[in-house]
């Protein structure tokens, strides 16, 4: 079914070559008739020039013979009583001078009757030099309109199939078919939006995906502590005792840890810009989380635009992850090369697999070799990947000289603006 947007832009266009058609041909008419106004003022001057009223009538039928041999024409000249004067060439209708148009535009033949100063009146009559010559100049317009509508039919229709094929892939987008897309043919507007569209649809979809993986994983990583919380509670109840009841408080906590780091991955996968960033020393909150955790921090002082909370999120994420994975000793140093600064956190325990680092910054990763009753490494360096993406930044995992695991964070250096 032909779409309502392809008629009416087609319409819109015909009617504007209408328009321009019709304007055209009034203009035309208007210029045609002062035109022949003017002609035949200028004209009349000329024939009486040639004829003038003082002439013998031999004179003037001399003069008539000359012009009708010259111009293979019939001419007689009138008096201003209509009666015939004088003539050359065949005899012209004696109704002529009310009548001229009937010897003209039906025939071959051109018809031009010039009224002079005087009162006479010269008709001509001469065959036409090419052919008819009468025609309708607004047919011209017409015709030249069609053939512009005729042209502009598949451009337009090509325009319109293809904000169809937009809508189509929208339509089955919003009826849940998250894979389709649109064809990104072209580099119009049309185009642009198709890849607007496919973006969108792409960021969608991945954001679908990780909703549905981390609402897995976060499921069956619950399960653990809360069967643990459960049997703690049930032991507890039996015969109180201080061990069992540091175990429900120790489960209670990794409950609570889990789900403020599933809330935290949640928002953080919808935010595409921080809110109120500020400059930031990350050698000072390096440090202060350091000696929280116990973990010896060097470096120089470096500046970076962000939010303290999350940065400070993204350090203590990577510091109990070497404590809790790794051994020690632990480090964190600050080392600044250029317009970035990298914050290293390294541990000396047995590391990552080459063949699996990069599946590290995974959400509830767990290495090969890892029990399930051991349980995975959560979403602690998942948060780290978000949260130094926002940031402008990079993570990645590194294995240093000697064993142990590494792991790097590039945040861009705030540079102050020139004054």
């Amino acid at each position: 079914m032909r779409s309502r947007l392809f008629v009416k832009i087609y319409l819109t266009l015909l009617a504007s070559l209408a328009a321009v058609a019709v304007a055209s041909a009034v203009f035309w008419w208007h210029g045609q008739g002062e035109e022949e106004s003017s002609w035949q003022s200028q004209r009349a001057r000329f024939v009486a020039a040639l004829i003038p009223p003082d002439m013998d009538r031999r004179s003037v039928e001399a003069m008539l013979e000359r012009l009708s041999r010259a111009f293979d024409a019939d001419i007689a000249v009138y008096d201003p009583h209509g009666r015939l004067i004088a003539g050359a060439g065949r005899p012209l209708s004696p109704d002529i001078l009310e009548r001229p148009w009937r010897h003209g535009p039906r025939s071959n033949f051109h018809t031009m009757v010039t009224e002079l100063p005087d009162g006479r009146a010269v008709a001509v009559r001469m065959e036409r030099p090419f052919g008819p010559t009468g025609r309708n100049p607004l047919a011209y317009l017409v015709l030249i309109a069609g053939v512009i509508g005729l042209a502009a039919y598949p451009v337009v229709r090509h325009l319109t199939r293809r904000l169809e094929r937009l809508r189509g892939g929208v339509d089955a987008w919003g009826r849940g078919d998250f894979v389709a897309r649109v064809p990104e043919d072209g580099s119009d507007e049309v185009a642009a939006v198709a890849k607007s569209f496919n973006k969108a649809a792409d960021h969608v979809e991945r954001l679908i995906k990780s909703h549905r993986a981390l609402l897995a994983n976060a499921s069956h990583e619950l399960r653990s502590p809360l069967a643990r919380l459960r049997m703690a509670i049930d032991l507890y109840e039996q015969a109180p005792d201080e061990s069992r009841k540091e175990e429900i408080v120790r489960n209670l906590a990794e409950l609570d840890t889990l789900v403020d780091e599933i809330l935290l991955a949640s928002r953080l996968d919808h935010v595409e810009k921080l809110d109120a960033p500020e400059h930031v020393d990350l050698l000072a909150l390096v440090s202060e989380e350091g000696a929280r955790n116990g973990v010896e921090v060097s470096g120089m002082p470096a500046t970076v635009t962000g939010v303290a909370r999350l940065l400070g999120r993204l350090v203590r994420n990577l510091m109990q992850n070497a404590l809790r994975h790794g051994a020690p000793p632990v480090t964190a140093a600050i080392v600044q090369s250029g317009s970035t600064v990298e914050l290293r956190v390294r541990d000396h325990g047995p590391g990552i697999p080459d063949n699996e680092s990069a599946r590290v910054f995974e959400p509830f990763y767990r290495p090969s070799g890892r029990s399930e009753a051991a349980g995975g490494w959560g979403l602690g360096l998942a948060l780290v990947r978000q949260i130094a993406e926002r940031h402008g930044g990079a993570v990645r995992y590194e294995s240093p000289p000697g064993g142990g695991a590494c792991f790097v964070v590039t945040l861009p250096v705030y540079r102050p603006p020139k004054r």
